[in-house]
């Protein structure tokens, strides 16, 4: 947690994304998400050295390799639009506005559901939250854990501390709720049954007229 928070405030301006820590036998490998990668990798690899230095110095992480890897959708990623969403309470632009045109903006890219909560002194002294919601988004259950991802970001105006939450439900992610799998087997099966069938019926068929021939006889008999 406390890495996430240096890296959304180090690389705000890159579009921060998210980050991914994995420790080897070498070294901490850490992979950063953003919409920005040249603002981090600087030029001649200055940034990214000097975020490694910072790294070293500030965790204590051994032998640190960063790598920087551009996000494809933005509008999916719930880091992103929560760090738009207090820049732009930041610039002036009014709280409802800006969830509202988060809202629009990350339902059009494709997903499920968006779930918005700002919480603070919002409009008066005493704090509150606002709920907007639009589309569906799970809260609970197997579905919740698999296609939710939440981002929370905070900026400070002049009335107090800013809160954003933000929840995005996203389709893609969303499981099959069956699976076709390969019916060869149930052809065969099929396609047995009905070669069966004709021959149990024209047995039968042979039995029924050998009966009236039978009785016809013996009523001549």
């Amino acid at each position: 947690m406390e890495l996430n928070e240096f890296l959304a405030a180090a690389l705000k301006d890159a579009g921060y994304g998210g980050v991914e820590v994995q420790k080897t036998p070498v070294g901490a490998r850490i992979t950063v998400y953003v919409t920005r990668p040249g603002l981090v990798i600087g030029r001649k690899g200055t940034g990214i050295k000097d975020l490694m230095a910072k790294l070293e110095q500030k965790f204590g992480l051994q032998n640190p390799q960063i790598s920087v890897l551009e996000v494809t959708n933005p509008e999916l990623n719930p880091h992103i639009m929560c760090n738009r969403i207090a820049q732009l309470i930041e610039r002036g632009t009014a709280f409802r506005r800006a969830a509202m045109w988060s809202l629009n903006t990350i339902m059009n890219a494709g997903a499920l559901g968006v779930e918005v909560v700002i919480s603070g002194k919002l409009r008066t002294e005493r704090a509150h939250f606002e709920k907007h919601t639009i589309g569906v988004v799970p809260k609970s259950g197997y579905i919740a854990g698999q296609i939710v991802t939440t981002g929370v970001s905070y900026v400070l105006t002049k009335m107090g501390l800013m809160g954003i939450q933000l929840r995005i439900a996203s389709r893609a992610a969303l499981p099959q709720e069956f699976e076709l799998k390969n019916g060869s087997a149930g052809a065969q099966a099929a396609a047995a049954s009905p070669a069966a069938s004709p021959d149990e019926g024209s047995a039968g068929a042979a039995k029924a007229v050998q009966q009236p021939q039978g009785g016809k006889q013996d009523g001549q008999a």
